[in-house]
């Protein structure tokens, strides 16, 4: 029998993305924006150990594809980010 662990850590009681059964099929990309957004705006304002943050952390990184976040990881660093964190 497999693990209660998931592949990113988290057992499934642990799921942030907060499934909703109502909508199995519905399309989380602006559900993983939101919450890489929200995340980078949270530790912009408060650090990276305001452990509320870890929320919107453990969301994107359950909803995301890696290769979103790393791209847009590039886009922070080199300033081409198309959203402002520090509002």
């Amino acid at each position: 029998m497999m693990s209660r662990v998931q592949q990113n850590g988290n057992t499934d009681d642990e799921d942030p993305s907060g499934f909703d059964a109502r909508f199995p099929n519905q399309n989380q990309t602006k559900h993983c924006w939101q919450n890489y957004v929200d995340y980078h705006k949270c530790i912009l304002a408060k650090g990276e150990d305001f452990k509320p943050c870890r929320q919107f952390f453990l969301a994107y990184r359950s909803l995301c594809p890696s290769s979103w976040c790393e791209r847009w990881d590039d886009q922070r660093e080199n300033g081409t980010f198309p959203a402002r964190l520090d509002q």
